[in-house]
């Protein structure tokens, strides 16, 4: 039997329900969005196409937005940008998903809500979208559960502890208490650029990034062991991150969204995941297309640029990608 938990109506601090506005042109994705929100205890205050919403009255957004978009039309890519707009200022939480395809456009339109974007989602993706929301409700409460959801709950949980030992396992290199799925922001100590390490050097001493094709072979490297062994024993978003910018700063290309979530080599929502924490982090930094406002790249931060040029120059990069 499934389990079948249902959340009590989550309340702001004066004890009024949220509400979630749904807009999505394909029906059934709508449909699933509003059983979704409303088992999760979210009034609905709209749920209709993105082509209705746009067309109609101006009416004020649900504290959770649901926002299905698979094709970057002008007219929804407008009504996109008018929603972070609105979002951001009133506080709104967007989950966004979209396809591959319209994720460049769709990207380009969020600066300043933050919104959630998944990437050819299922429900159960939605779903934890949703839950990451209702962790930030304050006072929220799951209703009574029985013995049989206790058990269920309780072997999952050590699924999962078993699978995070066995990652971690996998990689020795994590800091103490840094779980495997943790990602952690810099420490306050950390600088990004020499003073750590020859505070008196002149700004002539510092290394440079490799060149372009010894960058592309140190990748091509990482690639081919997926010739002879599982990839998911290699997954290292992060890192296939910094890589590919670092080649794209060598050679003064832009990088895309979609060009840097193929590089990333974990699922394309995993991928946004990493890309906005290494941007909150300051690790990356989001630029605007000067021609087209609606489109933004991803490049390094300057810091760590340099922090890739001193490790690169450490190892000997250009040693080790000689093949």
């Amino acid at each position: 039997m499934q389990a079948d938990f249902y959340y009590d109506p989550v309340r702001d601090a004066a004890g009024c329900q949220l509400s979630v506005t749904v807009l999505a042109d394909r029906d059934h994705i709508r449909a699933e969005m509003r059983e979704d929100a409303l088992a999760a205890g979210f009034s609905i205050r709209e749920c209709c196409s993105l082509e209705e919403y746009a067309q109609g009255p101006l009416a004020a957004l649900g504290d959770l937005v649901l926002v299905d978009c698979a094709e970057a039309s002008a007219d929804a890519m407008a009504l996109l940008s008018r929603l972070d707009m609105r979002g951001g200022k009133a506080g709104a939480q967007l989950v966004v998903s979209t396809t591959m395809p319209a994720l460049d456009s769709v990207f380009g339109c969020f600066s300043m809500s933050a919104p959630q974007i998944l990437v050819d989602p299922g429900r159960a993706e939605r779903i934890i979208a949703i839950g990451q929301v209702l962790a930030r409700v304050p006072n929220l409460r799951l209703r009574e559960m029985g013995e049989e959801d206790r058990l269920m709950l309780l072997r999952l949980t050590e699924q999962v502890g078993r699978i995070a030992e066995r990652l971690e396992k996998l990689s020795p290199g994590q800091r103490e208490g840094g779980g495997a799925f943790r990602f952690e922001s810099p420490s306050p100590a950390w600088h990004g650029d020499d003073r750590a390490h020859a505070s008196g050097q002149s700004e002539k001493a510092r290394p440079l990034l490799p060149d372009g094709p010894v960058l592309r072979r140190l990748i091509k490297a990482r690639q081919m062991r997926l010739r002879y062994f599982d990839g998911s024993l290699f997954a290292d978003p992060a890192w296939d991150i910094l890589l590919d910018l670092a080649a794209a700063r060598a050679e003064r290309q832009q990088v895309s969204v979609t060009s840097l979530c193929i590089a990333a080599g974990v699922p394309a929502t995993t991928a946004l995941r990493w890309i906005g924490q290494m941007v909150e982090a300051g690790l990356l930094v989001r630029l605007s297309d000067p021609h087209d406002r609606r489109r933004a790249y991803i490049a390094l931060a300057d810091s760590t640029a340099d922090a890739m040029a001193r490790y690169c120059a450490e190892v000997g990069a250009a040693e080790l990608a000689v093949v």
